[in-house]
């Protein structure tokens, strides 16, 4: 919804404005400024991009129209589930885990939680620790450098398709300089017409100036940056874990080990003290 907002305010504004100005959306109609700056773009961004990025670009677009893909029931979700595998890790010990990391899906803690088990790299993220956890094998802070390697290079490609949105974003007013030069070219050859002629002729290649830079700062460029915030928000969920794992192994009651994590969420999605205590606590019932 809030895109749909945005845009009806950007056009609004822009070609409302426009009109305003004694100007004739017709004018504004110019098929082939059209194909240059959007087939340059298009082609551009596919030359320079993976298939896989490509791919994962044009799905995160529509993913815009709904909304943040967290909220701070998501978060209270996590924690609880951090809560349960750290108190059943302390009071049966970190063998009896080991069912529940081989098997999440067969898990009566995992399952509890089916928002959280549709996210398939965070369960494998919390299994794979509680894994290095039980087997012994690594201290606290080797476990922590491997997570912030593989934090790393999760946030380096998941940001991938916003950073090519951005940069086809950046090409935008360079394609439509280049359908105003093309349309100043198509012009010359008007030179000897009368002046209303040429000064349509001239309208029509500087509709694709407009057109570049409109694209770019009024419509690419804010998707790029709303896809970059709801990439932010699957990083925090994935630090959130990783503080609470963190805080088990340097020996931490399971009570204060998610008070460290929900300690490193953002103030609108962070759930009160006493609010995830008594979520915890309706969980076991």
């Amino acid at each position: 919804m809030k895109l749909i907002i945005g845009l009806i305010i950007v056009s609004g504004a822009v070609f409302g404005g426009f009109m305003m100005a004694g100007g004739h959306m017709l004018a504004l109609y110019q098929p082939a400024e059209y194909v240059i700056i959007g087939g340059g773009a298009l082609g551009a961004f596919i030359i320079a991009n993976p298939p896989r990025i490509i791919t994962a670009a044009f799905k995160g677009v529509p993913a815009l129209l709904k909304g943040a893909k967290y909220s701070k029931q998501t978060y209270m979700e996590l924690l609880a589930l951090m809560y349960n595998l750290f108190a059943k890790a302390r009071k049966e010990g970190l063998m009896a885990l080991e069912s529940d990391i081989d098997e999440p899906k067969e898990s009566e803690i995992f399952t509890a939680y089916p928002k959280l088990m549709s996210n398939h790299h965070l369960i494998e993220f919390i299994c794979d620790y509680l894994r290095l956890m039980v087997g012994g094998n690594m201290n606290a802070f080797e476990i922590e450098q491997l997570m912030d390697v593989e934090l790393e290079t999760h946030h380096h490609e998941i940001s991938q398709p916003s950073h090519a949105v951005t940069i086809a974003s950046d090409g935008l007013p360079g394609f439509g300089i280049v359908a105003a030069v093309m349309g100043v070219v198509v012009t010359m050859g008007y030179i000897s017409e009368p002046p209303e002629i040429l000064g349509m002729k001239v309208a029509a290649a500087l509709v694709g100036t407009f057109l570049g830079i409109l694209l770019a700062y009024g419509f690419v460029g804010p998707m790029a940056a709303a896809m970059s915030s709801r990439e932010e928000e699957e990083g925090k969920l994935f630090e959130c874990a990783k503080i609470c794992i963190m805080a088990t192994l340097n020996g931490y009651t399971p009570q204060i080990a998610v008070e460290f994590g929900r300690k490193a969420l953002y103030s609108h999605n962070r759930p009160g003290f006493l609010e995830l205590e008594e979520y915890i606590k309706e969980q076991k019932k």
